[in-house]
């Protein structure tokens, strides 16, 4: 990841929705959730929801899917990972116990954010 994608990352993440709906489509996993059930998880209109999956997607960190009649969005694991790469990159000045609660991260689960997809 390079820069500017980096900061067209950043700039899809620093609005809260966005940020909640990336935060609900890593939980959800790769079978990913349609934009209406995101829109109802985060409490905004169809049209509403739609904006901000664009603006994701243009960001790359989601993809989407055409199911049918459905519209399936999934994060897109590898952007999200290239982003924390990008963060992490030349860290520690070759201390790497000074990384470990940053590496940590790729090991965690987000147990309150399950329970919004039930």
């Amino acid at each position: 990841m390079n820069q500017r994608q980096a900061l067209t990352a950043f700039a899809a993440l620093s609005q809260e929705t966005r940020l909640q709906i990336i935060r609900l489509l890593v939980v959800a996993g790769p079978e990913g959730l349609a934009a209406g059930a995101l829109a109802e998880k985060v409490e905004v209109s169809p049209s509403n929801i739609s904006f901000h999956l664009k603006e994701l997607e243009h960001s790359g960190l989601i993809d989407a899917q055409r199911q049918s009649r459905s519209i399936i969005y999934t994060a897109n694991y590898e952007s999200l990972g290239g982003l924390i790469r990008f963060l992490m990159e030349d860290c520690c000045s070759g201390h790497p116990e000074i990384c470990a609660p940053a590496a940590a991260v790729t090991t965690c689960c987000a147990p309150k954010m399950e329970e919004k997809l039930q």
